[in-house]
């Protein structure tokens, strides 16, 4: 990509890492058959306090991809995962890939209706699942309802004892596998469903590649992975890209050990790393917790090499309380489903830029669009919309071709994200184009009100949405959760609060305090739900 030569933040990149660097692409499930030849038995997952070796992944992959084949799936056929985090995950993902079919990803907190129409509109034809948590009995009702052919259980209790167990699949068949190229269709990748029903970003083996192939570069240049070495917590859930890509496929490619957990929970991750966890990559709602957690700042966090954030925009209030209390900067930066998820990182060269979403990484390119004119580039310091370019960006939409006109300017992928570069190729991010609230004229920007907010010490996850306003159009509705035994929050206090730190046309209008916000599927703050509650009281 010619541009790339003289992108703004090349002066940004350590010496020897340049933004045009090439990026490798090669099909996914060969990383299997790498690790398995150069990291032998050493431990790929700990799962349950068991170790599953590199070896132990190759063995399993191969034989769920001869058993897939000998049943009669086809190169290219879809078949969906319905698996929470556990071993089954990533001996079905890489299985699947290797049988040449397309990967179909289900939440395991998807209701009945977003599960349907994932599985109509990919047109999976079978699921695999476990027995753990009534996954079965869920996938086994959408198969009476003849939405699939086939369903494929992994015996939870199996992961105790021998090793891994397939119902509803001949294990052990022999069978020719087809040939995988890069530029083939690897996963369906359905986006968080915020507005509407989710649509299926279309992910080739190369788009998945290079994403890891960028993340490598980077994080090497940086020093910041030790191949071989590194032990890296995983409570992020393998069904969604930042942990499918940046975690899972980088760690088994570089043989690093994943301590893999079904569930989250804040005392578990701080008695992880007081064991020897080197690296943490999590989303905000899980360091707001541990920040929350009593006495979190006296545990012994020094085997952290390296703390990231990513899914979400980390508060930057948290992110300096946890820098206070740990010495760890928690770094992170900014991606998307369709983009596999590569997009932008904060360099560690440069942690007081953690209000940003820090600048592209290597083979990719990000500029700013004017919001009226999607071709039209805008200078440092102008507030538009981010497009971005790179091999990691999806091709479109599945059974949405159509759509690709207004989905890409000029071979950028249009993000919906509000935001604008300085002048050292920095980019901060404002806000969702779609979340973008008009108050009287003026364009205000839900997620500045949410970091204004953070800073209240009593306030602990917020949320902000436009509601109907009679004199200003609309106004900014703060939905907060308090701190435990914090007192009363009234909107008068908390616009007394905010007044000088955000403007006046950005001072809420209204304020509600719930015991408990919105959460999507894998665990982002949602404002769907309080978007929908707004919509039916004024509709009333």
């Amino acid at each position: 990509m010619t541009r790339l030569a003289d992108a703004p933040w090349k002066g940004i990149y350590p010496a020897g890492l340049s933004p045009d660097v090439p990026l490798d692409t090669y099909p996914v499930h060969e990383l299997v058959e790498r690790s398995a030849a150069i990291w032998g038995d050493k431990a790929a997952f700990v799962f349950r306090g068991r170790d599953f070796s590199h070896r132990d992944l190759a063995r399993e992959v191969d034989a769920v991809a001869s058993a897939l084949a000998a049943a009669g799936f086809a190169k290219g056929e879809r078949i969906a995962l319905l698996l929470p985090n556990t071993l089954y995950h990533p001996i079905a993902f890489f299985g699947a890939l290797k049988a040449g079919l397309t990967v179909v990803h289900l939440s395991p907190l998807d209701g009945e209706i977003v599960l349907k129409h994932k599985i109509a509109d990919s047109g999976a034809r079978a699921i695999i699942t476990t027995d753990l948590g009534g996954l079965s009995a869920k996938a086994e009702a959408l198969r009476e309802a003849g939405l699939v052919e086939r369903v494929i259980v992994g015996s939870d209790a199996a992961l105790d004892g021998a090793g891994p167990k397939w119902d509803g699949i001949e294990m052990g068949s022999i069978a020719a596998l087809p040939h995988v190229e890069a530029g083939d269709l690897a996963v369906l990748q359905y986006t968080g469903g915020t507005t509407g029903l989710p649509k299926g970003a279309m992910l080739t083996h190369a788009n998945l590649s290079a994403a890891v192939s960028s993340y490598d570069a980077w994080f090497s240049a940086h020093g910041l992975i030790r191949p071989g070495e590194d032990r890296v917590l995983l409570f992020l859930p393998l069904f969604h890209i930042y942990a499918l890509t940046a975690v899972m496929l980088r760690g088994v490619k570089n043989g690093l050990t994943l301590l893999l957990h079904t569930r989250f929970d804040a005392e578990t991750a701080l008695a992880e790393i007081e064991a020897g966890a080197t690296s943490f990559p999590g989303v905000p709602t899980m360091w707001i917790a541990i920040a929350a957690t009593p006495g979190f700042e006296k545990r012994d966090l020094s085997s952290l090499r390296y703390c990231a954030s990513g899914g979400a925009p980390l508060p930057v209030e948290v992110a300096r309380k946890l820098k206070r209390a740990t010495g760890h900067d928690i770094l992170g930066g900014w991606g998307m489903t369709e983009t596999s998820p590569a997009g932008t990182n904060i360099p560690v060269t440069h942690p007081d830029r953690v209000d940003t979403i820090g600048v592209p990484l290597p083979g990719i390119y990000v500029d700013i669009v004017a919001l009226d004119d999607p071709r039209r580039v805008l200078p440092a310091g102008e507030t538009g919309e981010l497009r971005i370019f790179g091999p990691n960006v999806m091709s479109g939409y599945w059974g949405r071709e159509g759509d690709n006109d207004t989905i890409f300017s000029d071979g950028g992928f249009l993000t919906g994200d509000i935001g604008f570069m300085d002048g050292d190729g920095f980019f901060t991010i404002v806000d969702r184009k779609k979340d973008m609230i008009i108050c009287g004229g003026f364009n205000v920007y839900p997620q500045l009100i949410e970091q204004a907010v953070y800073t209240h010490p009593d306030v602990e996850e917020v949320l902000v949405i436009g509601i109907p306003d009679a004199y200003r159009g609309e106004t900014p509705k703060v939905f907060a959760k308090l701190q435990d035994g914090a007192p009363e929050l009234t909107l008068e206090s908390l616009r007394a609060f905010l007044k000088g730190k955000i403007g006046p046309h950005e001072l809420p209008g209204a304020l509600e305090i719930r015991p408990a916000l919105p959460r999507t599927p894998v665990g982002k703050l949602s404002k769907l739900e309080l978007k929908q509650e707004a919509a039916l009281k004024a509709a009333q």
